[in-house]
């Protein structure tokens, strides 16, 4: 329940009678007898001190018998439901002739989980008044003034003055908080239990209420607590400088619970779509665990569009967003050789189910579906990191956990891939899982599992899929079901492990699959067409296949020891060669011929399960060499900082690994391309490097086909690099590890709709919340006592990307880009971010944004700028950050041109 300054009332009353009580018992036990008595009192008042029992004569109840029954009536309800207590650092005086009680310095009072403190506070028992207000101090200054206390709210006037009959108050100069208002008033008066009236007020959401940045200012106020804030003729003031915005009369609802109502959409224009309105709506409280925002657009050239918003949550159990947004955009005019139109939806739904809320079962949704242009084309939301995204995708997903001996692990996904440049759409609706845990058959009841009969283990599982590829086109139309593919795969895959010569590892298996498909093809020739026709056959057909590996591998340790008294002392090397062998006898039975001409001579191989979802049997025998070689570099350094003299450990390569495979049963190029990748971590881990690379033994012929003749045979060196790929990645901040602290700011809106976390694309800007800061920390409290921290806080993002291309003679760089990102603070209320890169194969500067921003403490103040490119566009925006007042706010824009295609 909300609490205000007029809660006073019920502790003054309860107070007051006590005190009443209290006197008129002493004053018939004549405890008192001069006209001013100053009492020294312990802080503690015991239960016998708080309430004295009255002297007044009682009429005996026993003198009539047939009253007899009046001794068994119900007792009366104490007049205090817990312990008063009071205190006074100079003394608690009682002034007979003016009948009054006196509390002075530091006077307290506490009840139940109400407190009130003030210099002096004084009962009138004779008026049922009580007045409380600040002394002086020893210079003449007022101090003390009462403060009242109730959990968490607190109130502070100057002064208070109550009458414990009437229930009627008056403050002065109070000051209080009303939802996210904070109200200072000249006199406060309470007319009954739910009406008080204010006169010169003024109220504001910021936080300093002596010294605001703005506030209202009004003469009348009728205040509801909990329901409603009525004034008369409000006036706007700005840094202490009356403004001519005004109204006649302002309403505010007040509420702890969410309320329903319109939200003041904004105006502007554009080149493309004309003047508009813009998320303008209804915003609907349907209950403590569930909202919803409707918000829309009008433009005046015909375009519009619609945005559905939702949030919900239930404590401990789950909590989500769904997010549908429709727009029907027109660009140029019906006539015009350069009219476009198009019809743009996206759907968002993120669902995450709490971990205390079922241990054996969870569900999660993660959806992000829609029209592949709606980023690029969208007009409520410029998101660069989104619309450069190749790809959109989606899952959701049951999983359950069934506590069986062997345990059975089941889970139920439906996922979504689409190709924003293609159109193209993948979908699993859905795709079933079940796995049982692995079944030690041989293994001892109790004690370890060693040796190879003893680690022999299989399990079991099982895989179903209705898989789906169509066009964006024919999404959820009969087309798309047409070409439903529906298949099972079940493995049975045995395996065990042991080790040979203390030192090596050894893992064998075998497996077994068999895959079940509800349609197959059959291929035929096409007289009419002169082509080879896939026919689509439906019905049940299966496949059975097995294969065996095994693989061997060790790990050897290197230390390079340079001395304890150098700075490098010592530098580890870790090696863990491995080879494997893997056999897939050939299936030949399940392939059939097809007749490639009209003739019927010439027959083609080909079987009726390729294309399907779990691949085809193999035709040839497979015997299958892997060579694998991963090494890890570790420095162990002198640390001078280290109290203990003990040296630190500094990765110097995280990985170095090498890989290759031989096929023996293949008739030429038995050997496969080396692949070499390496990466490490650099600044405290802050910088991370990434290199990767392709070599093949093997030569070109003068087509630039792979031939059966080493490099090194045809006048080459022993390898022939054929591509390559370095990645950089340096993240850091004033307040990384390294600067003396840590700094994890995520690009959310960006991550919501697909893009990156970072902001090398720029900060992604939704139109329809500019409350938020788009440099981020706009809730961190700054405070500024002098001259600027020389340290300014500052973040750096920095990106290099480059690939090698030379597979076939090309001997380029196919891409060569850097990209780099920063936001600083230049003063503690302005910051300023960029984002810009360069791209060295196309020559030319890559998206480029400048932000700026004015922390102006309840009000926020940004500008952001994109001076070139395809996204060249600005906006200002300045606006209050209470959500009460979101709609006192002034923006202005210049949208980027859409391209439509």
């Amino acid at each position: 329940m909300r609490t205000n300054i007029f809660n006073i009332v019920f502790i003054l009353s309860v107070f007051g009678a006590t005190l009443t009580q209290k006197s008129t018992a002493q004053d018939y036990n004549k405890k008192f007898t001069t006209v001013n008595t100053t009492i020294k009192k312990d802080s503690i008042v015991t239960p016998k001190d708080t309430i004295e029992r009255s002297t007044v004569p009682v009429k005996d109840t026993l003198k009539s018998p047939k009253k007899a029954q009046d001794t068994l009536a119900p007792k009366t309800k104490p007049l205090l439901e817990g312990l008063v207590f009071r205190k006074a650092k100079d003394y608690e005086a009682l002034n007979l002739a003016k009948k009054e009680i006196t509390l002075y310095n530091e006077a307290e009072i506490r009840y139940q989980d109400y407190e009130l403190t003030a210099g002096k506070i004084i009962f009138n028992y004779e008026k049922n008044e009580i007045y409380a207000g600040g002394i002086k101090d020893s210079v003449g200054n007022m101090s003390q003034y009462p403060v009242f206390k109730q959990g968490s709210q607190v109130v502070e006037p100057d002064s208070i003055r109550f009458n414990t009959k009437t229930k009627k108050a008056i403050v002065f100069k109070s000051r209080t908080s009303q939802g996210e208002f904070r109200i200072k008033a000249g006199i406060s008066k309470k007319e009954n239990d739910s009406v008080y009236f204010m006169k010169d007020v003024i109220f504001t959401t910021a936080k300093d209420l002596d010294d605001p940045e703005y506030y209202f200012r009004t003469n009348k106020v009728k205040l509801v607590p909990g329901k409603k804030v009525v004034t008369g003729v409000t006036n706007m003031v700005i840094a202490d400088v009356p403004t001519p915005l005004g109204l006649p009369f302002a309403f505010f609802p007040m509420s702890e619970k969410a309320e329903s109502g319109f939200i003041i959409p904004s105006f502007g224009d554009t080149n493309q779509q004309g003047y508009y309105i813009q998320n303008g709506g209804y915003y609907f409280a349907i209950s403590d665990k569930m909202d919803l925002n409707v918000l829309g657009d009008y433009y005046t050239n015909g375009s519009w569009g619609l945005r559905l918003n939702s949030s919900y949550a239930q404590r401990y159990k789950y909590n989500g967003r769904v997010l549908i947004r429709y727009e029907n955009n027109i660009f140029s005019e019906k006539g015009l050789p350069d009219y476009a139109s198009s019809k743009l939806y996206n759907i968002q739904w993120n669902h995450s189910q709490d971990g205390k809320a079922n241990p054996n079962s969870r569900f999660s949704a993660s959806v992000n579906l829609g029209s592949s242009q709606y980023f690029r084309q969208s007009n409520n939301s410029y998101n660069v990191g989104s619309s450069l995204n190749n790809t959109m995708s989606s899952s959701i997903s049951y999983q359950r956990t069934f506590e069986s001996v062997p345990q059975v692990n089941m889970s139920l996904t439906a996922t979504h891939s689409q190709s924003t440049n293609t159109k193209e759409i993948n979908m699993t609706l859905p795709t079933l899982q079940v796995n049982v845990d692995r079944v030690f058959p041989f293994a001892p009841k109790y004690g370890s599992k060693k040796g190879i009969i003893k680690n022999l283990n299989f399990s079991y599982s099982v895989r179903g899929e209705n898989r789906v590829k169509t066009h964006e086109d024919y999404f959820f139309k009969r087309e798309m079901f047409d070409s439903l593919n529906t298949a099972f795969q079940h493995s049975i895959p045995i395996a065990t492990n042991f080790k040979i010569f203390k030192y090596f590892s050894v893992t064998a298996g075998a497996s077994y699959n068999e895959v079940w498909y509800f349609n197959t093809i059959k291929k035929e020739y096409n007289a009419q067409t002169n082509k080879i026709d896939d026919i689509r056959v439906n019905g049940f057909d299966s496949f059975r296949t097995y294969s065996a590996n095994a693989s061997i591998g060790t790990t050897v340790y290197g230390t390079f020891n340079f001395g304890e008294d150098k700075k490098l002392q010592a530098i580890r090397h870790v090696m863990r060669p491995s080879v494997g062998y893997s056999y897939t006898p050939s299936f030949e039975q399940y392939y059939d011929t097809y007749a490639i001409d009209a003739t019927g001579q010439t027959m083609q191989d080909y079987t009726r399960f390729q294309n399907g979802i779990f691949g085809a049997p193999g035709r040839y025998n497979s015997n299958m060499m892997s060579f694998n070689l991963s090494n890890t570099f570790e420095a162990k350094v002198r640390d001078d900082e280290n109290e203990k003299g003990e040296p630190k450990k500094v990765m110097l390569l995280n990985s170095l690994n090498f890989s290759t495979s031989y096929n023996m049963s293949a008739d030429s190029l038995k050997w496969a391309p080396m692949r070499i990748s390496t990466g490490t971590a650099l600044f405290k881990d802050k910088m991370q490097i990434n290199l990767g690379a392709t070599l093949d033994p093997y030569a070109l012929d003068n087509n630039n086909r792979r031939i059966d003749t080493y490099n090194i045979n045809n006048g080459g060196s022993l390898f022939r690099l054929t591509s390559a790929n370095l990645t950089v990645n340096w993240s850091m901040s004033s307040k990384d590890a390294m600067f003396g602290g840590s700094d994890d700011k995520k690009n959310q809106n960006s991550v919501d709709n697909g893009g990156r976390n970072d902001d090398l694309f720029g900060r992604a800007v939704e139109l329809g919340n500019q409350k938020k800061s788009t440099l981020g920390d706009e809730d961190e409290d700054k405070p500024f006592g002098g001259f600027f921290n020389a340290k300014l806080p500052w973040d750096l993002t920095f990106a290099y990307s480059m690939t090698y291309n030379n597979s076939s003679r090309q001997n380029e760089i196919v891409n060569n880009s850097v990209m780099v990102s920063g936001n600083i603070d230049v003063t503690p209320n302005w910051k300023v971010g960029f984002s810009t890169g360069y791209d060295f194969v196309q020559k030319g500067v890559t998206f480029t944004q400048l932000r700026f921003e004015r922390d102006l403490k309840s009000w926020r103040m940004d500008f952001s700028w994109v001076p070139i490119g395809t996204y060249t566009s600005w906006g200002f925006f300045i606006g209050i950050r209470s959500s009460m007042l979101s709609d006192i706010k002034w923006e202005k824009r210049k949208a980027p041109d859409k391209i439509y295609r």
